[in-house]
């Protein structure tokens, strides 16, 4: 096809641009059109996939025909049978009478189905054996009905992902895949930016009889560096903002910077294998990345547990209970309706004087001794630290003459706390 040839198709059609990529688009579009191949047309959302199906349309042997164009995620998935393929009075609630679908009205033309990736499984399977057969049946019958209807279709999404998840039939990919037709986004399009700018702006300027805006250089690459997330949909939006908003006709690249939107920094974590070739993270899977994260978790309890018992014990007992309270989040009761307060952490755990319980010989615990290894010590200390509580508690209610403010302030944990563990160890009547 020559590039006067190409250059037809786009002032018959309304497209601007010379993008090599562009360009090859239509002329593959032009090539498919005489034919009856099935088209799947891919691209980013707005970067003007349904004026490809308008092309190959056209110049199709079936330009006389009708033309619908259809969004498949836009249709609720209890009615997008009826609507594609009809159904017979009484066949559902609400069908009152018969009513043809899209693929009978439209015999002899073509569908555009836009979003082929958001059809349901059931409707794919009917959508395969028009492509293959050309039969469909309406909702509630059982006859058998032809159809020569054309169909090209649309994506903004990668439908081999859609395959591999299971959520699009294999063989209806590679049917509609026959000849696949890729749009360039708006960001690889280079001089086209600005060349589509000038028109939507001149398109603005003639329905608000106004001036055109023009933009100066350093505007000019401004523009052309901004990525455009919306594609050609974004860049309209842009040029009629700036045309109604703006007093001055011509924008340098400070004017021009607060119609430009700051991509939005994702709030997710960030995916693996992702950041730097040297980041902590390089070379681990999403597995592995939870594994290292559960064992810190343990590590983290483990050295908890050692502290506790070094409180238990009298050993550090400053170092252990700053530990706990830094912990706290870690004894938080999550039946209770509000969280604790700072410090209560500490109420499980009370610093006492060493002392040997039930006349038995105290244990040193060596620093370097897992506490998973002495299951029977914990066991045995976690008991005696109950009695213990017990006995600080009321030492403290009787140093302050049953003042329970005093008494919770000198324990280190709130009154609410305090209340609770008088209740507990049923001292409330003290």
């Amino acid at each position: 096809m020559t590039t006067q040839e190409i250059q037809s198709i786009k002032l018959r059609f309304g497209i601007i641009g010379n993008a090599p990529a562009l360009n090859y688009a239509i002329q593959v579009a032009a090539q498919v059109a005489p034919t009856d191949m099935t088209v799947l047309i891919t691209g980013e959302s707005g970067s003007g996939k349904e004026s490809f199906s308008k092309i190959i349309h056209a110049l199709s042997p079936r330009k006389h025909g009708q033309f619908i164009a259809i969004n498949c995620g836009a249709i609720p998935e209890g009615t997008i049978d009826s609507e594609l393929f009809g159904h017979e009075k009484g066949s559902f609630t609400g069908a009152n009478e018969a009513r043809k679908g899209y693929f009978e009205v439209t015999n002899g033309g073509t569908i555009f189905l836009d979003e082929i990736g958001e059809m349901p499984l059931g409707t794919q399977a009917r959508l395969l054996r028009v492509l293959e057969n050309g039969e469909f049946i309406r909702v509630g019958s059982s006859k058998v009905q032809k159809t020569d209807v054309r169909v090209v279709a649309a994506t903004n999404v990668n439908l081999l992902d859609r395959v591999q998840a299971g959520t699009f039939r294999e063989d209806l990919y590679y049917r509609l895949n026959t000849v696949p037709i890729t749009v360039p986004p708006l960001r690889e399009r280079g001089e086209d930016i600005y060349l589509l700018f000038r028109k939507f702006a001149s398109d603005s300027a003639e329905r608000y009889r106004s001036k055109p805006i023009t933009l100066l250089p350093d505007a000019v690459q401004a523009l052309t560096r901004f990525r455009f997330p919306g594609n050609i949909r974004q860049l309209k939006n842009i040029a009629e903002q700036i045309s109604v908003l703006e007093t001055e006709r011509e924008l340098d690249a400070r004017r021009l910077a607060p119609y430009l939107p700051q991509e939005q920094v994702s709030r997710l974590p960030m995916l693996l294998n992702q950041g730097a070739p040297d980041s902590a993270t390089a070379g681990y899977s999403e597995r592995d990345l939870l594994y290292k994260i559960l064992f810190d978790m343990r590590r983290d309890m483990t050295d908890l547990k050692k502290m506790v018992l070094e409180l238990a014990t009298g050993q550090r007992p400053h170092e252990a209970q700053e530990l706990l309270r830094q912990n706290s989040h870690l004894f938080n009761n999550t039946a209770s309706n509000s969280a604790f307060e700072a410090g209560a952490a500490a109420e499980y755990f009370l610093p006492v004087a060493p002392k040997s319980y039930n006349n038995e010989p105290e244990t040193d615990y060596d620093e370097e001794t897992p506490v998973e290894d002495i299951p029977h010590e914990t066991e045995e200390e976690t008991l005696s630290l109950d009695v213990k509580e017990r006995e600080m508690i009321l030492k403290a209610l009787k140093k302050h003459n049953n003042k329970r403010k005093y008494a919770a302030h000198d324990l280190g944990i709130s009154e609410r706390t305090l209340y609770r563990k008088l209740k507990q160890y049923d001292l409330e009547q003290v």
